[in-house]
């Protein structure tokens, strides 16, 4: 057998019985206990993470992390993965950041030169922006373990008007435009609000569990409208320009002609005061027509801002 196999074999070895002594490896591989001392040695300096445990009954333990076998990739695979983590780059807090990084460096330095190569080119030319945010995000680790157990989080959060505690049950955690969103079932409201978690001040896991109906996935494909409200607004050539970049709102735009066009759904009534102030950053690239209570709020907004420059 190869040094190289068997140091291979022997890291499987240790992964799978997390706890061994020298002379159990020394049995399994037959090799002197002093040869099992210094391949112990030489996969630990590999990246393996062994502690050992010094005593009558010591001998080595595996620390929490597994290492997990070797995958076989081909060129087009071990690109997507790697921008796939640098994807994330522009984010200043991810959940599993250190982690992320590691394995970044694994698998640039295990390919082949010339893949390197062509990474450090493609880099140049490709990249997965995202706004850089000056905002952390401390509690993205807590907030997933708290989703996967269905566990109540008793977090301090600051919101438009004030901070306040709430009992909360996560769904999940999503990223979108350099944020991180936690879609929460909110105890006291009794219904599910979204959360931004650079706005999360502090977190306690109460370790109460509440089963909810929904996972992340059923949450972001779902609109649930409990009181409709139609939303009918005139478009320019620009208007429709800027719509389309809304998720939103892109399915929902009907074009006239080139230079015209319109929004014609419902919403529910929740989304009526993000909407006034969506569409005030328009301008006069739309016209909200209905419903009436977007309209007064745009004007209140439109009457303080000219207000504030007189």
């Amino acid at each position: 057998m190869s040094k190289a196999k068997l140091l291979f074999d022997l890291i499987m070895y240790a992964n799978s019985k997390r706890s061994f002594t020298a002379q159990e490896i020394a049995d399994e591989f037959h090799v002197s206990v002093r040869t099992a001392h210094r391949y112990l040695m030489e996969i630990s300096e590999m990246g393996v993470p062994l502690y050992t445990e010094q005593g009558r009954n010591g001998g080595y333990r595996i620390l929490h992390n597994r290492i997990l076998p070797p995958v076989l990739l081909d060129e087009h695979e071990a690109l997507a993965i790697f921008f796939a983590f640098q994807s994330l780059r522009y984010y200043p807090s991810l959940p599993f950041d250190t982690d992320m990084d590691s394995a970044s460096r694994k698998l640039y330095f295990s390919l082949p030169d010339d893949i390197k190569k062509k990474i450090d080119r493609l880099e140049s030319v490709l990249s997965f922006w995202n706004p850089k945010r000056r905002a952390s995000s401390p509690f993205l680790k807590e907030i997933i373990e708290a989703a996967l157990d269905h566990h109540v989080l008793i977090i301090e959060y600051r919101s438009k008007s004030n901070r306040k505690k709430r009992e909360v049950v996560p769904i999940g955690l999503y990223a979108n435009d350099g944020f991180w969103y936690m879609p929460a079932w909110d105890m006291e409201k009794d219904k599910v609000r979204l959360f931004r978690a650079d706005r999360i001040l502090s977190l306690e896991n109460s370790k109460r569990t509440c089963e909810l109906k929904m996972n992340l996935p059923d949450w972001l494909d779902g609109y649930t409208i409990h009181t409709p409200v139609r939303l009918y607004v005139k478009l320019t050539r620009e208007g429709m320009r800027q719509c389309q970049s809304k998720p939103w709102f892109e399915p929902h735009i009907v074009s006239v002609d080139e230079d015209s066009g319109y929004i014609d759904t419902m919403i529910d009534y929740s989304e009526v005061e993000f909407l006034s102030s969506y569409f005030i950053q328009l301008g006069t690239e739309a016209q909200v027509i209905e419903p009436q209570e977007i309209v007064e709020l745009i004007k209140k907004q439109a009457s303080r801002l000219l207000d504030q420059y007189r």
